[in-house]
């Protein structure tokens, strides 16, 4: 578990090379397995971040877009989408010095603990083959719909504000 608490802060325009470092730090595996170009691979990023930014603020024009910081430094971004139905997680991704510490299981708790406030669930878009997807299933997500390449993962909080399962 991550002893680093992370802060938050409103991502503005300025923040664009640095969401783009971040969306192409999730992609950079797959797209290697392309036959193009580093230029080719770059461009090909920079046009579905892009795009992929479109899509997120059409589809939640009235969601809260965080960049993670920790100890003075981008790590990440959060994207949150908070209704009185649910909190959906449009998107959250860490660069990848920032993977694999708990700093994710972290910032998913405190997300779990709002839901629980609320009694309202949360749910999250997950690629089937994301290495996350084992994550959300120790914090007791489970899936709810098959999306194609994704599962929509939902956490419901009970009545009886149980301890979330954080072990293994």
């Amino acid at each position: 578990m991550s002893s680093l608490t992370p802060e938050f802060r409103r991502a503005t325009e300025k923040d664009t090379d640095f969401l783009y470092r971040v969306y192409a730090s999730t992609r950079q595996e797959e797209v290697q397995k392309a036959p193009w170009t580093s230029t080719q691979r770059q461009a090909f990023l920079a046009m579905q971040a892009r795009a992929q930014d479109k899509h997120y603020r059409a589809h939640f024009p009235d969601g809260d877009y965080f960049i993670i910081v920790v100890k003075g430094q981008d790590a990440g971004r959060l994207y949150l989408s908070r209704t009185g139905k649910e909190i959906r997680i449009v998107d959250i991704a860490l660069l990848p010095e920032f993977r694999g510490e708990g700093m994710g299981q972290n910032i998913l708790q405190g997300i779990l603990a709002e839901a629980h406030q609320k009694k309202v669930p949360v749910r999250i878009h997950v690629e089937k083959n994301n290495p996350a997807l084992r994550l959300y299933q120790r914090l007791n997500f489970h899936a709810c719909a098959d999306k194609g390449v994704y599962w929509l993962m939902e956490y419901q909080p009970d009545s009886s504000s149980r301890m979330l399962k954080t072990d293994s």
